[in-house]
């Protein structure tokens, strides 16, 4: 028989507003220690100084983090123009410095070379692996490592605020595993200014809003109380992207034993990724085939 794990089988989502300072994993503990949960993940994490939405799943909604962490994020972000800094952001020191600064006109220019499916180089203090070791790790320990060039998708990236000619506040909606910092230390190279990150905040992730979130501070107030309870999201909430099929009685038993199952007609067509549900709860994710789903991730009761 298997060790019992330890605490509820709790499941949903709770977004929560990161504060600068902690990691994610920090805050991903504090949230489940705030609910008791036997398990929790976040989809996405976000730097230590970075704030904004971390979104946190407990039990059976861990299941669905990849399509959180798949999905469009937005970024809000100051950049710091004349200062290159080691890390790319506001935490390390000052590499090299330019007395140039770019107009709003040559900001606006060079903006689109950073939309589309663009490849971007990750920060040397990044946790990009490197023959089996974190970037950081080498680069705290002196070692002047290559990281090769990753793919990503940028929907968008816009200038929203000119409050000084030394900063520049910048929004961006990207796919899956963007630097905002190289986003801004490639900006600077691109004007011959150089540039860093002094603030980020994540302001929407997939079907997360601010508005969504809550502080760390309510979450410790709360702690282990029905009010807590109660600021959960359903596990459901992480398949926003993907078509609900309504699984019959029979289909709903045997989805749940790993095996295709019998659903209802809907918007997904043949070799669509789906989930179906049953009697208002969701069952399985999977494949959907002439009238089955067949499963990939199966949700326990």
């Amino acid at each position: 028989m298997g060790r019992r794990k330890k605490g509820r089988a709790i499941s949903g989502w709770l977004v929560v507003d990161k504060p600068a300072g902690l990691t994610s994993t920090t805050v991903v503990n504090k949230v489940r220690w705030a609910f008791d949960a036997q398990k929790a993940g976040h989809a996405g994490t976000l730097d230590p100084a970075a704030t904004g939405i971390l979104a946190v799943a407990l039990g059976e909604a861990t299941k669905t983090v990849p399509y959180i962490t798949d999905a469009l994020k937005a970024y809000r972000f100051t950049v710091r123009f004349g200062q290159a800094t080691n890390t790319d952001d506001a935490e390390g020191e000052v590499i090299a410095t330019s007395d140039l600064r770019p107009t709003d006109a040559q900001i606006l220019a060079a903006l689109p070379e950073f939309v589309g499916d663009i490849e971007q180089v990750p920060p040397q203090f990044s946790a990009v692996k490197i023959d089996g070791q974190r970037a950081y790790k080498l680069a705290r320990d002196g070692e002047d490592v290559e990281i090769a060039a990753r793919p990503l998708y940028v929907e968008s990236l816009t200038l929203s605020e000119r409050p000084d000619p030394d900063h520049a506040v910048l929004e961006m909606v990207c796919g899956k595993g963007g630097y905002v910092r190289s986003v801004a230390r490639d900006l600077g190279q691109r004007l011959g200014c150089h540039a860093h990150v002094t603030v980020l905040r994540r302001i929407w992730s997939g079907p997360f809003e601010l508005e969504d979130a809550v502080s760390l501070e309510t979450v410790e107030a709360e702690a282990r109380t029905p009010a807590l309870d109660a600021r959960l999201l359903p596990l459901e909430t992480g398949l926003a992207d993907l078509p609900e099929l309504r699984a019959t009685a029979e289909g709903a038993a045997r989805l749940r034993n790993g095996n295709p199952g019998l659903v209802l007609t809907s918007e997904a067509e043949y070799g669509d990724e789906a989930w179906a549900s049953h009697d208002g709860r969701p069952v399985a994710v999977g494949i959907y085939r002439a009238g089955e789903l067949h499963p990939t991730r199966v949700f326990n009761d």
